[in-house]
């Protein structure tokens, strides 16, 4: 078993069973940093320093051939939200025991999964029952997007794709950016992208991030992933409770208090962030919908959240050239207004007709250039030449008195 183990990767380590007995004091209690449904969780240290989460499963519950399934699994995953598989051990366990007042053999395999070790816990730990995981939405919205993503490489990465099958808040964990990643694949499959449903043939999970069609039909498909992240993302924007209310409020009343008690959070939020709010409580709720069909999927929902940052990203260059344009046409008045007297004054020495002024707005039309640039006071069709250039100084000083986001042209 562990010679077929190690020859599944020649980046994956194989660890001694006596190695991991030393770096975890022989699996202590006090080294324990976690407890799941097929194991204990120890925390060990390399000789390199590097710190490592150890899996040690369970004896019952989980048989050889699910152990190579996760394992399979996890060694094929690497993304930043997916967390870092280290290696394993696989010991044979074999010893001789008294039974019925002779020695048999006994065959009880020793199986251990190690993994990077995040300092910042799992998203479980800093959910409440009222309020968000976290007071500041970039954190929150750090969060979301992050899982989304790390899903959405399990699902269309490779050409089968990865059905996780338990994401919930105890298997989101964060380093100490908060940046989240997906763990814990005791129950992941495997499915070909042209297999999109299947049935399974006893029911794993937990309840509440499965999905109704997995529970009445034992259904499994890519929605079954979404339906869980719908109520993830819930709880990390709301608490359990508003999680707990969605079978009994309408969704338009769910978004009305969701959006409301991040008002109260942030009553002076910017426009992209009350964008990336509502997008995301309205991905929840679609993702929570009894009707598979009706869920998005994962490359939708991270589709969805990239176009809120180019958005955002469109918005902010626009207003930081509106920002420099502003900037230049002051500096050219602060410049102009230092130049003192003239040498010729008589400043018009031909002929200028009344000014025709015509408004354009910066960010409609950005090949007009601010006051000051090269095409400061001239029109594009059919304009006139000025017979003295010193006129530049009193247009821009006039147009300086006007209000500067806009553009002004002038015709003589």
């Amino acid at each position: 078993m562990a010679s077929n183990l190690q020859n599944k990767s020649p980046l994956t380590r194989e660890f001694r069973l006596e190695f991991l007995q030393s770096i975890t004091n022989n699996f202590s209690d006090d080294r324990i940093i976690g407890k799941g449904g097929f194991g204990v969780v120890y925390k060990g240290v390399l000789d390199n320093g590097e710190e490592i989460a150890l899996k040690k499963l369970n004896h019952t519950g989980l048989d050889d051939k699910e152990f190579t399934n996760e394992f399979n699994n996890i060694i094929r995953a690497h993304h930043q939200n997916i967390v870092q598989f280290v290696g394993y051990c696989y010991h044979p366990g074999t010893s001789w025991i008294m039974h019925d007042g002779q020695y048999i053999f006994a065959h009880e395999p020793i199986r251990i999964l190690c993994f990077e070790y995040l300092h910042g816990g799992n998203l479980e730990s800093l959910l409440s029952d009222e309020q968000p995981c976290r007071p500041d939405w970039q954190t929150c919205y750090k969060i979301i997007k992050g899982v989304s993503q790390g899903l959405n490489y399990l699902h269309n990465a490779h050409e089968e794709s990865i059905y996780h099958l338990d994401l919930k808040p105890a298997n989101v964990l964060l380093d100490n950016n908060m940046i989240p990643k997906i763990g814990d694949f005791g129950i992941s499959r495997i499915f070909s992208l042209t297999k999109t449903i299947t049935t399974a043939t006893r029911m794993m999970g937990t309840l509440g991030y499965m999905p109704p069609e997995y529970i009445n039909k034992q259904e499994i498909s890519p929605k079954y992933d979404v339906f869980s992240l719908g109520a993830v993302v819930i709880q990390i924007m709301a608490g359990r409770q508003r999680y707990r209310d969605c079978g009994s409020i309408s969704n338009e009343k769910i978004i009305e208090l969701v959006c409301e008690k991040w008002r109260k959070l942030h009553p002076t939020m910017s426009s992209h962030t009350w964008l990336e709010i509502q997008t995301c409580i309205e991905i929840a709720l679609r993702c929570l919908e009894d009707d598979q069909d009706k869920r998005p999927t994962i490359k939708e929902i991270v589709g969805e959240l990239n176009r809120i940052g180019i958005e955002t990203l469109s918005l902010s260059n626009e207003a930081t050239n509106l920002q420099s344009r502003e900037a230049l046409a002051y500096n050219h008045h602060n410049n102009s207004a230092s130049i003192g007297v003239h040498e010729n004054n008589n400043w018009f020495e031909a002929r200028v007709e009344p000014m025709d002024c015509e408004h354009e707005s910066t960010m409609r039309n950005p090949k007009i250039h601010a006051i000051g640039g090269r095409e400061d006071v001239t029109r594009a069709d059919n304009c006139h030449g000025f017979q003295n250039s010193n006129i530049r100084l009193i247009l821009c000083e006039t147009c300086m008195q006007l209000d500067i986001s806009q553009i002004i042209t002038f015709s003589f």
